[in-house]
């Protein structure tokens, strides 16, 4: 896997997943999402989140979305990330993300 386009998704020190990245479409990033044994711990947030956006239920997103930036650290292939947004389903990401911490 190419390093520059590999975006690792940590918690407490363990290895997620990794986010390949095949698209931009500034802000956002697109890629294949390699999960590891330890991304089942954290799967029913995301697809709790995503099937908030699915139904329209915009209002329970942020507090669904909350505990995943939290709980988890996204490391670009610079080195970790103060802010992302972070969607995964299946084998699929997107995201963005800054340097600086967002809404606050």
């Amino acid at each position: 896997m190419a390093q520059e386009n590999a975006w690792r998704l940590v918690r407490q020190g363990a290895l997620v997943g990794t986010v390949v990245v095949t698209e931009t479409d500034f802000p956002w990033l697109r890629g294949r999402f390699v999960a590891e044994p330890a991304f089942a711990e954290v799967k029913p947030w995301f697809d709790e989140v995503l099937a908030l956006v699915e139904s329209n239920d915009f209002e329970r997103v942020d507090a669904a979305y909350d505990r995943i930036p939290r709980e988890l650290t996204l490391v670009s292939p610079s080195g970790p990330v103060a802010d992302f947004l972070l969607f995964i389903d299946g084998d699929e990401a997107w995201f963005r993300w800054s340097d600086e911490p967002i809404g606050e």
